[in-house]
């Protein structure tokens, strides 16, 4: 099996799900087609793990489609487009009424309403045969999956509702967000639930054997948690237990015979730096990754009808690598760069000089992965079976070194040093003898452009550093001149814009998200 089936069609008649999509409309009762079977009755490991891998696919269809890209690099500024639908995340012109923004938003609260059916239905109905492990590490992915959807909740909207149960809303929806603060509590004890009930693991090269979240992705996850609340000593010490314990591997360091652009291979689904995937199948639009679709620069390099470069890397993007970094090639294709992965069976895919997705003299490479033939027979229109990173090694190394700087102006601290230059050293860099807050940030985004990160680190940040930034990025275009000349633009955001509108739809159900965040009762 080179790719977790997460179709698994479940008979609602006794579930959670089912009962509150029959009874609201609101935006906590959008449970996906593919949902937890609640009426099951779990006679072995095998049919509780079944279960649970609803929560790494299908659920985050319509956020990972282009939700997450749309909110993440094209307000983040490392993608572009003139593409209607979405040119708005570019410009900080988004309102309530744009529909990519409410994909992304129903997607998560599907997430948090299928890990909420694990939690607090599937306990009941499993054989007492069951090891108690086996049930106690279920509970663990459920809890650690709540947390990652609403740690991309409050990253994007701020505040929101706390849900623990779902059908405890069912006759009374409207509801009020609660504070940040709270909801960060909230994600710490998930976490904590599932470092204390995840089963631990040492990741090899059994890939299937990596699907499902460990202990030690909940640790890198809560590292995470505690570094954006700029609580360095916790997010440190969590680092240094991820680091210290071997589980997971930098590929080009740790693995040296694979390289940064080989994390991106649909072969190296699951691999050693993964933490956590959203896991994608080639069965058909819904259930596949369709980032390829949108991102390939042409059907040539799909062979599905699709690749309609919908973005582009911005020229500020392009501008922002340094000569001889190996990560550039792996995330923007540039005219004459040669890919033997693309088009294999023909000898390689070598991209044309006239190369210009939206303008930019360029395309994207990250998450473009090719023609089925090219992934072992896999991938089909707007459904290639690449897994989507939700976070990986590399990550750990460099919230090591941001929680060792620790707010500090610069650190030459040998162990934030040694997780900082690894992430340069495997890029083909040299190290730096002492790191700053910018150097970590600039780090952060070559390192994961394309992947959702760079919007999010901008809105941790000092916020007149983040829009001082933002205002100095080049959005434009190239001119079709020899040589071309670029048709500037650059916006300044304001310190509302860094977290976007609750979507028009849902405030009309729920007008209390507007209402003033209130204190959570943790039990």
């Amino acid at each position: 099996m080179k790719n977790l089936n997460l179709k698994i069609k479940a008979s609602l008649l006794l579930s959670v799900l089912f009962l509150v999509s029959a009874c609201s409309e609101d935006f906590l009762n959008r449970p996906p087609e593919d949902s937890v079977a609640l009426d099951n009755f779990y006679s072995s490991e095998e049919e509780l793990i079944a279960n649970a891998n609803v929560l790494y696919g299908t659920v985050w269809f319509n956020f990972n489609s282009k939700a997450f890209w749309s909110i993440t690099e094209l307000t983040g500024g490392n993608a572009r487009t003139f593409s209607g639908d979405v040119i708005n995340f570019g410009n900080f012109t988004v309102t309530g009424d744009n529909n990519e923004l409410t994909n992304g938003w129903e997607s998560l609260w599907g997430v948090v309403a299928q890990s909420n059916a694990i939690i607090n239905f599937v306990p009941e109905r499993v054989a007492g045969s069951v090891p108690q492990a086996a049930v106690d590490n279920v509970l663990g992915e459920a809890h650690f999956m709540r947390a990652v959807a609403y740690f991309y909740l409050v990253r994007i909207w701020g505040a929101v509702p706390i849900i623990e149960n779902n059908l405890e809303n069912v006759y009374d929806p409207q509801i009020p967000t609660n504070r940040v603060e709270d909801i960060y509590e909230f994600m710490e004890r998930d976490l904590q639930f599932a470092i204390d009930n995840c089963y631990e693991k040492t990741r090899g090269g059994n890939y299937e054997a990596n699907i499902h979240v460990s202990s030690g992705s909940a640790k890198a996850l809560k590292a995470k948690v505690h570094l954006y609340q700029e609580e360095y000593d916790e997010a440190r010490q969590l680092a240094e237990e991820v680091i210290n314990s071997g589980e997971f591997k930098l590929f080009g360091i740790d693995i040296p015979s694979k390289s940064y652009s080989d994390l991106f291979l649909t072969a190296n689904n699951n691999n050693e730096e993964s933490i956590v995937q959203m896991q994608w199948s080639s069965q058909g639009y819904g259930v596949g990754n369709a980032m390829q679709a949108s991102f390939a620069i042409s059907s040539q390099i799909t062979g599905t009808g699709d690749g309609y470069s919908v973005i582009g890397p911005t020229i500020d993007l392009q501008e922002a690598y340094e000569d001889g970094d190996e990560r550039r090639k792996a995330t923007i294709m540039l005219a004459n760069d040669y890919y033997p992965s693309i088009l294999s069976s023909e000898g390689g895919f070598t991209v044309p000089d006239d190369i210009n997705a939206q303008n930019t003299k360029a395309g994207i490479k990250k998450y473009v992965v090719g023609t089925p033939e090219d992934n072992g027979g896999e991938g089909a229109a707007q459904a290639a079976p690449n897994n989507t990173y939700i976070m990986r090694y590399a990550d750990v190394l460099l919230i090591h070194a941001e929680a060792i700087l620790a707010g500090q102006e610069s650190t030459s601290n040998v162990a934030a040093l040694n997780s900082f230059n690894a992430i340069r050293e495997r890029a083909g860099l040299g190290s730096l003898p002492s790191i700053t807050l910018e150097n970590i940030l600039q780090e952060r985004r070559l390192e994961f452009a394309i992947e959702g990160e760079y919007w999010f680190d901008l809105g941790r940040i000092d916020r007149q550093m983040a829009i001082e930034i933002i205002s100095n990025q080049e959005r434009g275009t190239y001119s079709n001149d020899t040589p071309p000349v670029i048709y500037s633009q650059k916006f300044t955001p304001s310190a509302e814009d860094f977290t976007m509108p609750y979507p028009s739809s849902d405030v009309a159900l729920n007008p209390r998200l507007l209402e003033e965040p209130q204190p959570y009762n943790f039990n």
